[in-house]
């Protein structure tokens, strides 16, 4: 999901040539004027594949990057390799519906590494949200969190504005969605797996999603506003769905073209 922006020893608008910001489901203008030092930067978000060709998303990938993926998920990976890259949109893993992990398998080595590991780069990059298939791995697997540090980088008005509120860590596994008002909100989003752009993507605001935890336990939340976005884009990408395929086409643009105004005919930011 949307990414919280990684910073240097300076201070870098997105306006500058090379911003070392990103992010998985935050507001794109909020970050425009505000950053975080470097010394605050945010904390580092189975049913095993029977068989290593379900790991491979192309027969074009460099071979010896997929026997990295493969042997990183069947225990065999380099040591040195101590967590999973993000895959980046245009592999096929992110353009189709994840699998249901077994709930029997929840419990085992093998699927609670795939958690910590999904934890620790959604940290490391930083975001809010991340889908197992942002890994590499076709399970039904998410994890969020946003904390009151991420949102303190960004103006007290779009977080008011998009009601964002910080929650703690959430691990769901076969995640089910469903929403439960018929209110509306177009904002800004991004996503690790499509580096360097946003575009706005109308979300409902009201949502419950159901699922297991990681514990195999039954699991409920409902939330709403940014929460309720974040769950949603990560819930797309159990489908094989980016947040491109849902936006506003004409609002799609760079992260340095983001003080931009919208073009003529473009929605109005905010709830419907």
């Amino acid at each position: 999901m949307e990414a919280i922006p990684r910073f240097s020893t300076r201070i870098l608008s997105l306006s500058s040539p090379k911003p070392n910001s990103k992010f998985l489901i935050t507001p794109l203008l909020h970050f425009q004027t505000s950053h975080p030092p470097a010394s605050k930067r945010g904390p580092v978000c189975t049913n095993p594949l029977k068989s290593a060709h379900l790991l491979l998303p192309s027969k074009n990938h460099n071979s010896s990057a997929l026997a990295a993926r493969a042997g990183w998920f069947l225990g065999l990976g380099d040591k040195k390799q101590d967590m999973p890259d993000l895959v980046k949109a245009g592999d096929p893993v992110l353009h189709e519906p994840a699998r249901e992990v077994d709930p029997n398998e929840i419990g085992s080595e093998r699927i609670q590494k795939i958690i910590d590991d999904m934890i620790k780069v959604m940290r490391k990059a930083p975001g809010v949200g991340l889908a197992a298939p942002q890994i590499g791995i076709p399970l039904k697997i998410i994890v969020l969190e946003d904390t009151k540090e991420y949102i303190s980088y960004a103006p007290k008005q779009d977080v008011e504005a998009q009601d964002r509120r910080p929650f703690d860590l959430l691990v769901i596994v076969n995640p089910k969605l469903k929403k439960t008002s018929d209110r509306t909100a177009l904002f800004f989003e991004g996503c690790l797996s499509v580096d360097g752009y946003r575009a706005v993507v109308e979300r409902h605001l009201d949502v419950e999603v159901t699922g297991l935890d990681r514990y195999g336990q039954p699991s409920k939340v409902e939330a709403s506003g940014w929460q309720a976005r974040i769950l949603q884009h990560e819930c797309d990408h159990l489908e094989g769905t980016l947040y491109v395929d849902k936006m506003v086409p004409k609002t799609f643009r760079t992260v340095e073209n983001l003080g931009l105004p919208l073009a003529i005919g473009c929605p109005k930011l905010g709830p419907r």
